[in-house]
C-alpha cells in the first residue's frame, strides 16, 4: 500500500474498485482486518475459523459493493456482514446462549485509562494478554459483543445497538455487566485494545490470500 493510498477515503477506494481497480480493496482488507479479527474471536472462534470468516466476509462485501451507497459508513457495513456470518456459523454449529438478561445501568467511568490511540499497538506482556483473552472468552456472548464493539473497535452506543439489533439501553445494561465481569482480571496499567491483536505478521499473508480469490472472481 503507498502513501497516496493510505490516504484515500473509504468511498473513494470503493468508487475506484468499481471502475476496474481491483487491486485498491487490498487497502480495505488491511484496515479493517483488526476489526473483523476482534469481532470473530470474541464470538469464541479460533484463528483459524476467525481467518475464514474475515475471508467471506471480505469476499460477500466485494461482491455487494455495488449496492454500497453511504447511507451508512463502511465500517458499520462491513461489520454488520462480519456479524452476520459468524452468528450464521454459530447457529449452524448449534450452539446455544443460555445466558439471561440483567437489569443494570451502565457505569459511565471508563474501565480503562486508554492513553493511546494506536489500536494496532503489539501486546508488550504475552502472558497477560493470553490471560485477559481467556477471561473475556467466559463472559457470556450477549455481553461481549458488546464490550467488543463499544470499547475494542470504538463503536458509539448508536452505533452498537444498531448492528446488534437491541436498544441503546441494553447496550449500556450489557457493556456494565462485561466490565463488572472483566474487572478483578484487568487494571488500569492495560489497555483493551491490546485483546485479540491481527499485527502484521498475520495480515500479510491472510491480505495475499483474500486479495488472490478476489482477483479469480468476475
Amino acid at each position: 500500500m503507498t502513501k497516496d493510498q493510505a490516504t484515500l477515503t473509504d468511498s473513494e477506494i470503493i468508487e475506484r474498485v468499481l471502475k476496474g481497480e481491483k487491486s485498491l480493496y487490498e487497502v480495505i482488507i488491511r484496515k479493517y482486518n483488526p476489526y473483523l479479527y476482534k469481532i470473530g474471536r470474541s464470538y469464541n472462534y479460533n484463528h483459524e475459523d476467525t481467518e475464514d470468516l474475515m475471508q467471506d466476509t471480505y469476499i460477500d462485501a466485494y461482491k455487494s459493493l455495488n449496492q454500497f451507497e453511504n447511507r451508512s459508513n463502511f465500517k458499520t457495513w462491513v461489520t454488520r456482514i462480519m456479524l452476520n456470518n459468524c452468528y450464521r456459523k454459530r447457529e449452524k454449529s448449534s450452539f446455544k446462549n443460555e445466558f439471561s438478561e440483567e437489569n443494570l445501568r451502565e457505569n459511565v467511568t471508563p474501565m480503562y485509562a486508554n492513553t493511546s490511540n494506536d489500536t494496532l499497538k503489539m501486546v508488550h506482556n504475552s502472558e497477560l494478554a493470553a490471560l485477559l483473552e481467556e477471561a473475556l472468552s467466559k463472559v457470556p456472548e450477549n455481553y461481549r459483543m458488546v464490550f467488543t464493539l463499544r470499547e475494542m473497535n470504538g463503536y458509539s452506543v448508536e452505533e452498537t445497538a444498531k448492528l446488534l439489533d437491541i436498544t441503546e439501553a441494553n447496550v449500556k445494561v450489557r457493556l456494565n455487566r462485561a466490565k463488572t465481569m472483566l474487572q478483578e482480571f484487568i487494571t488500569q496499567s492495560h489497555e483493551v485494545t491490546e485483546l485479540y491483536e491481527f499485527n502484521a505478521v498475520l495480515c500479510n499473508p491472510f491480505t495475499a490470500r483474500v486479495m488472490d480469490k478476489i482477483n479469480k472472481l468476475d
